[in-house]
């Protein structure tokens, strides 16, 4: 979990996407916090955008994870999609299923298997 999350390839699950989105509104708070605080200056700007960064390469790894472009993050409303739909089953031209479910490797494993018996 959490591997390269500021990445934008390949594909994550639900749950790591979950977290993702308590830590990024945790993290926001804690900017605007800041802010309030410290009375407005550009220093916190340089803070949102790593966070921001964060939550887009993580959102559009949830993207691949059902099969779509990571421009469906542009969609109202697509966030409570992508956190209550199951992944596509196996590998997509994302990467492979995260769950390890119908992944090519499973499925050469079982074929063999089933050649031996």
């Amino acid at each position: 979990m959490f591997k390269n999350p500021f990445s934008f390839d390949g594909r994550i699950r639900r749950l790591e996407f979950g977290l993702s989105y308590i830590i990024y509104i945790a993290v926001l708070l804690f900017i605007q916090f800041l802010d309030e605080s410290f009375g407005s200056s550009g220093i916190f700007l340089i803070l949102f955008i790593p966070v921001l960064w964060f939550m887009l390469a993580q959102g559009a790894k949830r993207c691949h994870d059902r099969g779509n472009s990571g421009f469906y993050l542009i969609i109202p409303f697509y966030i409570f999609w992508m956190l209550f739909a199951e992944s596509d089953y196996g590998e997509n031209e994302y990467g492979l299923n995260p769950k390890g479910e119908g992944n090519s490797s499973e499925i050469d494993d079982i074929g063999n298997h089933s050649e031996q018996i």
